[in-house]
């Protein structure tokens, strides 16, 4: 009966913590989904050029891969009476909220871009501080169902991004900022209110190494674990298991991206499709993403997170040759359909596994930030050589050079999943 009652406390408190990032990612997505829909159109009223458009709304994910590892690094080596994570989210999401108001009254270029660039300096610097809430709270065993919430309620966002669109925009274009920007004051407040990580069982083993670390002589009780150190051990440990699975979301994510940002040309070219036709492809798939996330972590519960990454590797790739090989609209959206469903097994579960493989409850925070350097990097590379591809090919190989791409993301996985049975102590990872 104790042992009932102590697995049905645990299982409340990962519920509970699991709402509060999934609130704290709902807020801080929604105004990134609704910045995506607007900022392009505040930005042509001063700018001609889509290169230059482009570029500047490129530039959040370039800060991302240098910010994120530094600010997950950061907050793991703090030590306050809240613990190491809400300190950094009472103060950055409420600052977040004000420069995303900010930026519909710029009134010039150079202010314009000044607040975006803070703006995106800001967000990124918390969000693997709020994203690392998860795993310092969830055991290993069930961070992969409490990853599927957190992703499910970042997949929503584009719909509260699109309604804010559809209501209020025409209208009240200023005011529109305003919905997303309170919707993360809220989470901000629910966060400082509801959540001292402090307590966190993750936070307590971090205590606990520092106080055994300072006892052995090893570091003093204050000593900082940094970065460089962090990346030295990911790159040049003898088990190789934490920097493949880094390659494979690089990869991956390459194939990912690839397949959602040029969907839109490849249906003017391929399909015959007008421009907002072909826009419409990937809608589908987003609602289906949607429905398999959950099942994708409890499958990989059930037979093990790794296998799943590689299945749903395997599906992704199964739908794209489909929709290479039958090029009718219809059969597009039915392929990203099954690619989608596919591409949760690994979306869901990357992030687990590379959690689960950290050495120490010290670096959880870098771990996250690693984890965006990978997918960010792949989202920035991918499309572009899948780009080179098809002008070297043409647009109707498209769907399979993003199948290739997939096929050899595959590969590190299969690497990780044999280095880790080979290991009796990657039994949580598997």
């Amino acid at each position: 009966m104790a042992s009932a009652t102590r697995a049905g406390d645990r299982s409340a408190g990962t519920g509970r913590i699991t709402f509060y990032v999934a609130l704290a990612v709902f807020a801080q997505e929604s105004t990134w989904n609704f910045y995506d829909n607007r900022v392009p159109e505040l930005l042509r009223e001063h700018v001609a050029g889509a290169a230059v458009i482009g570029l500047i709304m490129g530039m959040d994910n370039l800060l991302g891969i240098f910010i994120q590892p530094y600010m997950g690094n950061r907050s793991d080596n703090t030590r306050t009476a809240w613990g190491r994570r809400i300190p950094y989210l009472a103060v950055m999401m409420p600052v977040g909220a004000a420069l995303f108001l900010l930026i519909p009254q710029a009134t010039s270029l150079s202010w314009l871009i000044v607040v975006i660039f803070l703006y995106a300096l800001v967000m990124n610097s918390f969000k693997p501080v709020s994203e690392s809430l998860m795993p310092d709270f969830v055991e290993p065993a069930r961070r992969s169902r409490a990853n599927a919430v957190v992703k499910i309620a970042s997949a929503l966002t584009t719909i509260v991004a699109a309604l804010v669109s559809l209501l209020l925009v025409d209208d009240h274009p200023k005011l529109a900022f305003a919905v997303p920007a309170g919707l993360m004051l809220v989470a901000a407040a629910v966060l400082v209110w509801r959540v001292r990580d402090s307590r966190s069982p993750a936070y307590r083993a971090a205590l606990a190494e520092d106080e055994a670390a300072a006892v052995t002589g090893a570091r003093g009780p204050d000593a900082k674990v940094r970065l460089r150190a962090v990346v030295g051990d990911l790159v040049f440990a003898p088990d190789r298991s934490r920097l493949l699975l880094i390659v494979a979301v690089f990869l991956f994510g390459g194939a990912w991206f690839a397949s959602r940002s040029l969907m839109t040309p490849y249906g003017v070219e391929v399909l015959g499709l007008s421009d907002g036709e072909a826009g419409g492809l990937t809608l589908p798939s987003g609602i289906v993403f949607i429905l398999a996330a959950l099942p994708a972590a409890l499958l990989a519960e059930r037979f093990g997170r790794l296998r799943v990454m590689a299945a749903g590797m395997t599906v992704f790739c199964a739908g794209t040759i489909l929709g290479a090989v039958a090029q009718t609209p219809a059969i597009t959206v039915v392929a990203l359909c099954v690619a989608t469903a596919g591409a949760a097994g690994f979306v869901i579960n990357a992030v687990v596994v590379l959690w689960n493989l950290a050495p120490s409850s010290r670096v959880l925070g870098a771990y996250t930030g690693l984890y965006t350097v990978g997918w960010a990097s792949g989202g920035f590379a991918g499309p572009a050589l899948v780009g080179l591809a098809v002008d070297l090919t043409g647009w109707h190989l498209m769907l399979l050079h993003i199948a290739v791409l997939a096929a050899v993301a595959i590969l590190p996985v299969i690497r990780v999943d044999r280095l880790r049975r080979a290991d009796v102590s990657g039994e949580g990872v598997r």
